[in-house]
């Protein structure tokens, strides 16, 4: 039926049914090794961290024939406008459940602050609580809990990294924005121009962003064992900072792609789904930057 289909798919009334795929199963088999790896090598298993980067290898492969297959279908046009509108539809799925992924962990953020704190400190039902178990415990934001977890550390200011790297991600919001009105308006090399510096941009952020945790931990002692702070901020800023990752990773090779000529004024939905991306990173980065390091 596939290959019925596929000899009049500019007909925008016939849905492209895409070949069978085995892809989905080796990457849902990469993507276990890895969390596998992950959680071993988190618990001090010897042998987890090897785990750990063998099943990302493994699943960059996976992601690398996946996508080259997918390109060479739309590069030989097997795609019609249903098939655009589900890959839109598609994209806008996928960003609405990162933006439950972090709505989750600001929820924790905010229960944290605004409810188990004061019950900790002997607020209303805590009373018993704080007179028998932590007597004394101040139900001062940050903290590293009862007991002091993790033993004292000292808050990175919000006026120094955090505030360039909002900078630079707004920025970075700005040149992927006029890299696309430049793919639109056909003007090849101002878009290769500001989709390299949207890259770099992302790259810049990364390496501020390593800075702050080496300062963090080195000499800060905030660790992610500092208590409730310590795993809500690392929590927050270290999953925003693998989402930046893959972004940066998804621009550059926009960018390859670009170079090759893949993309017409009219058809490079690809660019507007990394683009997308791209914004939704900044705009949580926004709420991080004022709700963990401002607030």
């Amino acid at each position: 039926m596939a290959q019925a289909h596929a000899s009049d798919h500019h007909d925008p009334n016939v849905y492209y049914i895409p070949h069978g795929s085995r892809w989905p199963v080796i990457a849902s088999v990469a993507l276990f090794t890895t969390m596998i790896g992950f959680a071993s090598w988190l618990n001090e298993v010897s042998w987890g961290r090897t785990v750990f980067f063998l099943g990302l290898a493994f699943l960059a492969v996976i992601l690398f024939k996946w996508f080259a297959d997918v390109i060479g279908e739309s590069l030989k046009g097997m795609y019609n406008k249903q098939v655009d509108t589900s890959f839109r539809m598609g994209m806008v799925w996928f960003i609405f459940s990162e933006v439950m992924f972090f709505a989750a962990f600001f929820g924790a953020l905010f229960y944290a602050r605004q409810f188990a704190m004061p019950w900790l400190g002997g607020a209303g039902d805590g009373v018993m609580t704080n007179s028998l178990l932590w007597d004394g415990f101040s139900a001062a934001w940050p903290s590293n809990g009862p007991g002091q977890v993790g033993g004292t550390f000292e808050t990175i200011p919000a006026w120094g990294l955090p505030l360039l790297n909002t900078l630079i991600l707004l920025s970075s919001g700005v040149t992927v924005t006029i890299a696309h009105h430049a793919l639109r308006a056909g003007r090849r090399t101002q878009l290769l121009i500001f989709l390299g510096l949207t890259v770099l941009l992302g790259a810049l952020f990364l390496f501020f962003q390593a800075e702050e945790y080496i300062h963090a931990y080195q000499e800060l002692n905030l660790t992610l064992g500092s208590g409730i702070y310590g795993s809500t901020f690392f929590m927050l800023t270290g999953f925003h900072g693998a989402h930046v990752t893959l972004g940066t990773i998804m621009l550059a090779i926009i960018w390859l792609r670009c170079l090759k000529g893949h993309f017409t004024r009219d058809d490079h939905f690809a660019f507007e789904a990394v683009a997308w991306y791209w914004h939704f990173v900044d705009v949580v980065w926004l709420g991080l930057f004022m709700f963990v390091y401002v607030l």
